[in-house]
């Protein structure tokens, strides 16, 4: 009977793991840690506040995440890492295992290590530090890191406490608790000019001694400083193999917020538990999109790219709901989960209709806490980062965020608000508002980028509009469907080239030229920028034919650049420049002018050549998710040229099979039937068994389940989604 029963439960067990697929086996952290990706391998939670990894670089542009994969020195362990961004931030509240006698500074407390020796999977990290002889293994849970160390035998073994680590530091407190906890803060300022990090480090077994480091000095087991340079130790004596676990909370409130967060979330010291839940969290996010795939190098790829888009935004408050807000003053989320780490100029693109799709309730909370912040800062935020507004970027892309999750569904905020503080970004006289809003363009002497700022501001206000008209109020509707028109003031039909104007047009004018009347691109790659109204667009240019012939010429001439040097325009085919984000709907207008084979070959040959599952994987800075997300959708062969509209616009699906899963229950299935290499093209499809002939896909048709089977060739088919009522359209009526 009792083998009759065993038999029973490994039955069970084995149905069970059939039933839920391990996807986090696909994710590999180490995407985007080489070239310029910025990102980092260390464990996170989904949009987790704590970002655990090794830090192998102290500054510079790539630098900006804290390591790169190029790197042979680790300096130690930090809490906080950023994703992909341009700048750099965080890194805070760094610890380093050393043995024999203390060292402060970072050059002698650094360590060599081997790639050979270190390994990163989703909530799990390790390495072996080649100086000191220590095994690092890392996990988290949403606000904490527990950090395991394997010891040489040694009288001295040392971890090290570094506050100073990267950022200014303006404010700072180390307490010694007893003989197994630290505590403390730093208010430091790098891009965030008023970062807060309060933490309480708790030790599983006691240090023999401990100490504070003063003004280059070392006071022996002192238990407070307030000093400028922040440093502490704790020595332990050590068998070989002995393993010592320190476990961190980390709060932007205060040190009880830290300590509540410590020990509601890990109560205990069990390393492999935090292993296993994180990747338990992971495959229930990870399964949002199932994909099936005969090459394993996409189904990692794409699993790799679906985690980076769900690490930022972060939650930002702790277990009892408290947080810092924009004003810096602390207060309690009630209802909503509250986050931060908003590259909006980025995410608005791709990340979060992505996120509109597959996770509404989290896009309700990132809205409740643009308007909340809204409340407290004035403004909706732009670039917003630990409580503090960057400005950095350009528009106002909180709004294409609200109004793209306005319009799915997404309503459960207050909607007055949120359209007075879409006008309130609108109708500002900074950043070159004044001149838009009196000209219906930016003039060039008065305000640098003005030509990306004024296309983005007019597609900033068609959301506006299209908000307002939801709301049923036409009067702003009125207002801002005109002002959504201005990008008419910059184009060019001599050239048929958005250029820049004082008065009228400046020259000499080269589009190659990469200047200040650009923001991180130049006319090639931002004259084609019209998402809200692609029929206008369309006319200026003079017909569909010409603006396809415009995109030929995108793509296939040379991709020498002029001017600045600017090292975010890469990835280049042509002057198309994937791995900056002004470029990344550009191959899908092809569609709009009734060529969609060629938005089909250009969508297969992005993913193939600048999406890989290595290191140097991505041709850009991830972004935030924003990189990454650009190739989910585009995997599963759409994408959504126009944020806040409801047509998806068809790509080519690399994948095989992909479902994705909603909120309400239902799914909807994408098949690429003979899906073998080089079959890129779409031959026909069917939607729920019915024959479908668009090149785009409505949100309502995928929302409502069903399956779009396509049937893929290797030649085009130019008479598939190309007829006059097959092709995706944005208007503007006049």
């Amino acid at each position: 009977m009792k083998s009759i029963i065993s038999t029973c439960f490994l039955f069970i067990a084995f149905a069970l793991s059939a039933q839920s697929p391990d996807y986090t086996q696909y994710a590999d952290p180490f995407v985007g840690t080489g070239d310029h990706g910025h990102t980092f391998p260390g464990p996170t939670m989904p949009f987790g506040m704590v970002q655990l990894s090794p830090d192998t670089r102290l500054k510079g542009w790539d630098g900006c995440s804290g390591y790169h994969y190029s790197d042979k020195v680790i300096y130690g362990f930090t809490h906080t890492h950023l994703s992909g961004t341009g700048c750099s931030d965080y890194g805070d509240v760094l610890l380093m295992p050393t043995v024999g006698k203390p060292q402060f500074d970072n050059k002698k407390y650094s360590s060599g290590f081997s790639h050979a020796n270190e390994k990163a999977s989703v909530g799990y990290y390790s390495v072996f530090l080649d100086k000191p002889k220590v095994k690092i293994e890392l996990a988290v849970t949403k606000r904490t890191g527990l950090h395991k160390y394997t010891f040489p035998k040694s009288g001295e073994s040392n971890i090290i406490l570094d506050l100073t680590h990267r950022d200014k530091v303006k404010q700072g407190e180390i307490n010694i608790n007893g003989d197994t906890e630290i505590s403390g803060y730093r208010l430091s300022n790098a891009w965030a000019n008023n970062q807060y990090v309060y933490f309480v480090i708790k030790f599983s077994k006691p240090f023999k001694k401990s100490g504070i480091i003063r003004a280059g000095t070392m006071a022996l087991n002192a238990k407070h400083d307030t000093g400028a340079l922040l440093k502490a130790f704790v020595t332990f004596e050590t068998n070989e193999g002995e393993v010592i676990y320190a476990k961190v909370g980390i709060s932007a409130v205060s040190i009880e917020g830290a300590r509540k967060n410590l020990y509601t979330e890990q109560p205990g010291w069990e390393f492999d538990k935090l292993v296993s839940d994180a990747k338990s969290a992971w495959n229930k996010e990870l399964s949002k999109i199932e994909i099936e795939s005969k090459d394993n190098s996409i189904m990692r790829t794409f699993y790799s790219a679906l985690y980076h888009c769900m690490i930022p935004p972060n939650l930002y408050q702790d277990v009892d709901g408290k947080y810092r807000g924009r004003d810096l003053k602390i207060h309690e989320a009630k209802d909503f989960n509250y986050y931060t780490v908003f590259s909006l100029w980025d995410t608005y693109r791709a990340e979060h209709p992505l996120l509109t799709l597959i996770d509404k309730k989290r896009t309700s909370d990132f809205i409740k806490t643009f308007i909340t912040q809204y409340e407290q800062g004035g403004l909706l935020p732009v670039w917003e980062l630990s409580a503090c507004e960057t400005n950095c970027m350009i528009g106002y892309h909180s709004v294409p965020v609200i109004t793209e999750a306005y319009m799915k569904g997404v309503t459960d905020f207050d909607a007055n608000l949120a359209l007075i503080a879409m006008k309130k970004s609108a109708m500002e006289d900074r950043n070159g508002l004044s001149d838009y809003k009196q000209y219906g363009y930016i003039k060039m002497l008065d305000c640098g980028e003005n030509v990306s700022r004024t296309l983005e501001y007019a597609y900033d206000d068609w959301c506006i509009a299209q908000f307002a008209k939801k709301l049923g109020k036409m009067d702003d509707y009125n207002y801002f469907i005109k002002r959504a028109q201005n990008y008419k003031n910059l184009f060019d039909v001599t050239s048929g080239f958005m250029r820049p104007k004082q008065e009228s047009f400046v020259s000499p004018f080269d589009p190659y030229e990469v200047n200040h009347n650009y923001t991180e691109a130049n006319a090639w790659q931002y004259s084609f920028y019209v998402p809200q109204d692609m029929s206008g667009e369309i006319k200026l240019i003079g017909g569909k034919e010409k603006l396809g012939l415009m995109l030929d010429s995108l793509f296939n001439t040379s991709s020498k650049l002029k001017g600045h040097k600017q090292s975010d325009i890469s990835g280049m085919i042509g002057q198309y420049a994937h791995g900056n984000e002004p470029s990344h709907q550009l191959l899908y207008e092809y569609d709009y002018v009734g060529q969609p084979w060629k938005a089909q070959a250009m969508a297969r040959r992005v993913m193939n050549e600048l999406y890989h599952d290595a290191p140097a994987g991505l041709s850009g800075n991830e972004d935030c998710g924003q990189m990454s997300a650009w190739y989910v959708l585009s995997a599963l062969g759409i994408y959504e040229v126009c944020p806040g509209g409801d047509q998806y616009a068809i790509g080519s699906p690399i994948v095989d099979k992909a479902v994705i899963h909603f909120e309400d229950g239902k799914s909807f299935t994408i098949r690429a039937n003979n899906n073998q290499k080089g079959n890129v093209y779409i031959n026909s499809a069917t939607l729920s068994g019915t024959p479908y002939n668009k090149s785009y896909v409505t949100y309502s048709d995928i929302t409502k389940g069903g399956t779009l089977d396509f049937n893929m060739s290797a030649q085009p088919n130019k008479a598939w989604g190309s007829g006059e009522n097959d092709v995706p359209v944005t208007k503007i009526e006049q």
